[in-house]
């Protein structure tokens, strides 16, 4: 039962991984006033960025690309979004179809139709001393790849920059009311350029985590909804760090849950395991409802 309970906790970290990666740089995008649905491609993009780079210049190259295509998905968004006060929701769809069609077109032209073996270096677990020997949690939160230590720190550094310095509070206050921030010399397009560049960087994580840390290879459209669900955690969350990484545990639990039920070879269709982790999130939105509160100037385009 130990054994279970322990694999459980570690298919929960596992999953929940990339989605706090992702949602952290979404809620500061968002905190900026600023909805970027392009997450979504911004993940896929950054997975076969980390693809590409691991194939040919090994692990640190793999990480480099991914960051890199997050960040240039993200600013394609950006262009758009700012420079031309274009929609947020329809861009942000936009920059997703085209990431979807650009990484299946690419994939297929360089790996050709049996696409790419399970042959690109990947991060191994790597277990924290005296910590990973702990009952039940401790392998599954203290024996993981590096790139889960990371989402560790993330966690608070996003939340002190956020609530305990001037640039969190500038950041804060351009969601609520972006023309009262500039009255008060903050540069309102600088610090969105800015939020949207970080949100890239780690949605770009998110992707190379899938790829090099968990998967060991791409497959088109293999972000798998995970960019729409972080955007959903953040909203679960209430836009705050701490709050996003518990509603990413959730989720996470949610698709560990469905593949221990699967093991168990419960007589039901497969179909609702699969849907499981998803019915939960729309129920935990549907909790939070009337509950929370956006920034105010979230997706506008207007700053009257």
């Amino acid at each position: 039962m130990s054994s279970a309970a322990a694999a459980f906790v570690e298919a929960t970290v596992r999953t929940a991984t990339p989605l706090v990666l992702a949602a952290l740089g979404e809620v500061v995008v968002e905190r900026a006033g600023v909805m970027n649905i392009s997450l979504e491609g911004v993940i896929l993009g950054g997975a076969f960025g980390a693809l590409v780079g691991a194939s040919h210049g090994g692990l640190f190259a793999g990480y480099a690309a991914a960051l890199g295509c997050g960040v240039l998905l993200a600013l394609v968004f950006g262009l758009f979004a700012i420079a031309f006060r274009a929609d947020q929701i329809i861009t942000g769809t936009a920059v997703t179809l085209l990431a979807v069609g650009v990484t299946g077109t690419l994939y297929r032209a360089l790996y050709g139709t049996t696409g790419a073996a399970l042959s690109i270096p990947t991060s191994g677990p790597k277990a924290v001393p005296w910590l990973s020997s702990l009952p039940v949690v401790g392998s599954g939160f203290f024996n993981q790849p590096f790139v889960t230590y990371t989402a560790y720190v993330s966690i608070p550094i996003v939340w002190w920059w956020m609530y305990r310095t001037h640039a969190g509070l500038a950041l804060r206050a351009i969601g609520e009311a972006p023309a009262a921030a500039a009255a008060a010399g903050v540069r309102v397009d600088r610090v969105r350029w800015m939020a949207i560049a970080f949100g890239g960087l780690m949605g770009g994580l998110a992707g190379a985590t899938l790829v090099l840390a968990q998967v060991g290879t791409f497959a088109e459209g293999m972000s798998a909804g995970r960019g729409f669900i972080a955007i959903a955690i953040v909203v679960v969350g209430r836009w705050h760090p701490i709050g996003i990484a518990l509603a990413a545990l959730m989720f996470g639990a949610a698709s560990a849950l469905q593949f221990l039920l699967q093991a168990l070879g419960l007589a039901l269709p497969y179909q609702l395991f699969l849907a499981l982790p998803y019915v939960l999130t729309l129920a935990a939105l549907a909790g939070v409802a009337g509950r929370v509160r956006a920034p105010a100037w979230l997706a506008r385009t207007d700053e009257a």
